[in-house]
């Protein structure tokens, strides 16, 4: 079974309700989560005009290849009702596969690690609450380093812990 660290976030309500949603199916889909971090309310990324998001981060154990876990985060998103808005908008729900073990991944449609893992606050909260100490595989920084570096100001606010 692999590892891997998976970035949910939803700004259109219900977020809470379809985040848990989210959790539940992709236990039911082959990612198990094993730990999850609390929710947050975060400030939105890249387009400001729109509502602050609630994120969580959760650390699956899986049998997925990284390309079978992409389709199966975008089945789930589209189940749960994510239609395109464009780039940065507003999300019913958003599923990012963070990292894989210490996978590299390049192609058109995935990039393992994330690429912007490291810049990304409302991504670097959540994941330090639960593993802080996880190496970023091209960097070779720890999550918890790359948050101390990190320049990002926007405001994220820890709400409380998530039962699914």
């Amino acid at each position: 079974m692999a590892r891997a660290f998976l970035g949910l976030g939803a700004n259109l309500p219900p977020e809470e309700k379809r985040l848990v949603r989210a959790l539940r199916l992709l236990a039911l889909q082959g990612a198990r989560p094993v730990a999850v971090s609390s929710l947050y309310r975060t400030e939105p990324w890249g387009r400001e005009d729109q509502p602050w998001f609630l994120n969580l981060v959760v650390e699956v154990e899986t049998g997925l290849s990284p390309q079978a876990l992409l389709q199966v985060a975008k089945g789930i998103e589209r189940a749960l009702g994510r239609t395109d808005r464009g780039r940065w908008g507003p999300r019913e729900v958003d599923i990012d596969i963070l990292l894989y073990e210490d996978q590299v991944v390049r192609t058109p449609e995935l990039q393992v690690p994330h690429p912007g893992l490291p810049c990304r606050r409302f991504v670097l909260e959540p994941l330090c609450e639960i593993a802080p100490r996880v190496r970023h595989p091209l960097l070779g920084l720890t999550m918890a380093e790359l948050l101390e570096r990190l320049p990002d100001e926007r405001r994220v606010v820890r709400l409380k812990e998530i039962t699914y």
